[in-house]
């Protein structure tokens, strides 16, 4: 079997020779991140439009019918996109993807026709690498093919990471799709091993960037790997973390710093607790680490801040309103759109506040029952995805979501309900 056929919507199951069984710890970490991923899995399902896929087959010269089956375990049009945007614009001579399939095709295929790097793949299924690597041969694509067994401690990760061999000492672009979250949430973090190993200029690509664990996992590289910078891009369905090397050798204190502080002692009781959490509705930051809440409330204090200084700027007459609203200009002048109003609300003000965030814009509202609201915007990235998450600051309600690299958050003193009906209202970027 390979990605070309259709497939159930789990991952493969591990080869017979891989370790049985997995601790206590991990198990309740899966149980736990699984309760809280669904909405991301079930996402997950879609594997793009066929519009998306017959540009993607367009680009790198693939038959109509190369890719029936996308989504699911598998990778999207929106990452197979990324992967061959990459190559055109490094011409990488030597690639290393984890997790063979749909990629390795699509990878293969845009190197050929961008310079003919080098494409090792490495997969812990062997029949799905013989079949896979059968497949490329049919298609004329060509790339080393390598079965890495999941049977090596991951080195200050949790979960069982791939038997790696013959890894190149420079790499241009790495690729990681594995192994499955059903090992670990966090498994993925492991893929830092080879980190040491890109070039200056070199590029990573983590797919699945939007669940939960893999948030952790970019939250800890951004912290241990100073010298890459990383970005979540949002054209794919199930998002991509875009790392980029910016040259130089690796400072010694980060090259020190622990990439995990779940280490053996005490692991499987913050594990349980986590999955007793969820009762609560949220994961504590001290038994998940590197979670949400520090992204939340950077945007939550912010937008709480605004809506404070609008007020008491309301209240004065030597801080006149400034009414006139210009969205062309603002996203000129900031990089920031603003979304379209309910055409029966009013706009009584907008200011432009530094932040640790960077600049943000608060718009001042009176929706149509006359409640007043503060609308903050952005660049930056929350928990919240495109539904509104709700938190509260002093009796003050906040909804706050995400279009795109935007992040907005609407605040006033209304009841929660409805303050998350008027965030609805206001969808999209204009």
């Amino acid at each position: 079997m390979t990605s070309r056929d259709t497939t159930r919507l789990l991952s493969l199951p591990d080869d017979a020779s891989a370790p049985a069984g997995a601790s206590l710890s991990d198990t309740l970490y899966r149980l736990a991140f699984g309760a809280i991923g669904w909405p991301w899995l079930l996402v997950s399902l879609w594997g793009g439009t066929q519009a998306s896929k017959r540009r993607l087959l367009a680009r790198v010269g693939l038959a109509e019918g190369s890719l029936p089956n996308l989504g699911s375990w598998k990778a999207d049009t929106g990452f197979l996109h990324r992967i061959v945007d990459a190559v055109e614009e490094l011409r990488p001579q030597v690639v290393v993807e984890l997790g063979a399939g749909a990629s390795t095709l699509v990878c293969a295929k845009a190197l050929a026709r961008n310079g003919a790097g080098r494409l090792i793949s490495f997969d812990q299924h062997r029949d799905f690498v013989e079949a896979t690597a059968r497949w490329l041969g049919e298609e004329g694509a060509e790339a080393d093919l390598r079965w890495a067994p999941l049977d090596e401690e991951a080195s200050g990760w949790p979960g069982r990471w791939y038997r790696l061999h013959d890894v190149p000492a420079q790499i241009d672009l790495i690729i990681i799709d594995g192994p499955p979250w059903a090992v670990h949430p966090f498994v993925r973090g492991a893929a830092e091993c080879l980190f040491d190993r890109l070039s200056p200029g070199g590029m990573v690509l983590l797919d699945d960037a939007a669940r939960p664990g893999e948030r952790i996992v970019a939250r800890r590289w951004r912290r241990n790997w100073p010298e890459i910078s990383f970005s979540r891009a949002h054209r794919s369905i199930k998002g991509t973390l875009i790392g980029r090397k910016r040259g130089g050798a690796r400072p010694a204190a980060a090259s020190a710093a622990p990439a995990n502080d779940n280490l053996a002692a005490g692991r499987w009781r913050r594990a349980a607790a986590a999955l007793a959490l969820l009762s609560a509705g949220w994961l504590a930051n001290e038994v998940a680490g590197d979670f949400s809440p520090p992204a939340q409330a950077a945007i939550v204090e912010e937008a709480h801040a605004s809506h404070a200084a609008s007020r008491v700027r309301a209240g004065m007459v030597s801080l006149p309103e400034a009414e006139r609203l210009d969205r062309r200009e603002i996203a000129r002048a900031t990089g920031i759109d603003l979304p379209a109003f309910p055409a029966q609300w009013q706009g009584s003000d907008v200011q432009l506040y530094p932040s640790d965030l960077g600049n943000t814009v608060t718009v001042t509202l009176v929706a149509q029952a006359g409640e007043r609201l503060s609308l903050f915007a952005v660049r930056a990235e929350t928990p919240a995805e495109s539904l509104p998450v709700l938190a509260r600051r002093e009796g003050t309600a906040i909804a706050y979501w995400e279009e795109g690299p935007l992040a907005y958050a609407l605040v006033g003193e209304v009841e929660a309900q409805t303050l998350l009906g008027h965030a609805a209202s206001l969808g999209g970027a204009p």
